[in-house]
C-alpha cells in the first residue's frame, strides 16, 4: 500500500481499512486479514502502558513499537504517531520524524492539530516525509478540551474544523483522521478535500475507518459508542480482524448507532 494507492481508493470509492498496531504478531494478523493501514498509535500509552491519557508516551517508545510493527508487516502502509510535544518546532518535528522513519521503519507520520500545525506539515512534506493529519477530538489536547468529547457540534466549530482540514491538505498532508465529529460534518469534509479521510467515530461517509484494536477486540474497560466488538461470534483474533475488514469494505460498519 502506497500513498498514491490510497488516493486511487478514494477516487474509486473503495473504503480504506486501518487499525492500530503495536507489535509484530498483531501486525501480521492484520495484514493477513487485509488491513490497508497499520497505525502505530500513541494510544499504546493507554491500552498497553495503562496510563489515563496518551501524554506520557515518549518518542523512544514510539520508535520501539514502530520497529516491532515493521518486523511484522510487509505490505500495509506503516503510519506512526508523533507523540505529545514532539512537534513544537519545525526542527524538532523533522528530527523526530527522521527517527521514526530511520529507526522505526515508518512510511508516514501522524500529528494532531489543524491550522496551527500546518507550517509543521509543510516543513515535513517539503523534506519528503508523508504526513497524516488528525482533527476533531485530539487525545493529546485532552486537558485543554476538558475530556474526550465530540467536537464540531455547532456551526462555528464545524466551520473551524473544515478550515483545518483544507489547511492541512494545502500544507501537503496525504491522509486525514477525523475523530469524534458529527457524521454530517465528516461527510462534508470528505467531499471537500481531495485527500483520503479516515473516520473514528465520524460516521460511514469517510473514505476509510480506523479503530483502536483493543476496542475492536472488546478488551477495553468501556467500549466506545463508535466501536463494535468484532470478537462476538468470531473464533479467533484473526477472524475478528477479517470481520472488521469485511464490515468496513461493505460499509455495514460504522452503522448509525456508532455515529454522532
Amino acid at each position: 500500500m502506497t500513498v498514491p494507492e490510497l488516493f486511487e481508493m478514494k477516487q474509486r470509492g473503495q473504503p480504506v481499512v486501518a487499525l492500530t498496531a503495536y507489535d509484530a504478531t498483531m501486525a501480521r494478523l492484520m495484514e493477513e486479514a487485509g488491513v490497508d493501514v497499520l497505525l502505530v498509535g500513541d494510544s499504546l500509552g493507554m491500552v498497553i502502558q495503562g496510563h489515563d491519557t496518551t501524554l506520557p508516551v515518549t518518542l523512544d517508545q514510539m520508535v520501539y513499537h514502530s520497529a516491532c510493527v515493521g518486523r511484522g508487516r510487509s505490505k500495509a502502509l506503516h503510519v506512526v504517531d508523533l507523540p505529545f510535544m514532539s512537534t513544537t518546532t519545525e526542527a524538532l518535528a523533522l528530527r523526530h520524524a527522521a527517527r521514526l522513519i530511520q529507526e522505526g521503519g515508518a512510511q508516514m507520520v501522524k500529528l494532531e492539530g489543524g491550522r496551527e500545525v500546518a507550517p509543521i506539515v509543510a516543513a515535513l512534506t517539503a523534506h519528503h516525509v508523508p504526513v497524516c493529519g488528525h482533527i476533531g477530538l485530539l487525545p493529546q489536547a485532552v486537558h485543554q478540551l476538558g475530556g474526550y468529547q465530540v467536537q464540531g457540534r455547532d456551526l462555528i466549530a464545524a466551520e473551524s474544523l473544515l478550515a483545518d482540514a483544507l489547511s492541512l491538505e494545502a500544507a501537503g498532508a496525504s491522509l486525514l483522521v477525523l475523530e469524534c465529529i458529527p457524521a454530517s460534518l465528516a461527510k462534508d469534509i470528505t467531499q471537500q478535500v481531495t485527500i483520503p479521510t479516515m473516520g473514528i467515530g465520524a460516521g460511514a461517509a469517510c473514505d476509510g475507518q480506523v479503530l483502536v484494536t483493543y476496542d475492536l477486540l472488546g478488551m477495553s474497560p468501556r467500549n466506545p459508542k463508535f466501536c463494535r466488538n468484532f470478537m462476538v461470534g468470531a473464533n479467533s483474533i484473526g477472524d475478528a480482524f477479517h470481520r472488521y475488514v469485511k464490515a468496513v469494505r461493505d460499509r455495514s460498519f460504522p452503522a448509525a448507532e456508532h455515529s454522532f
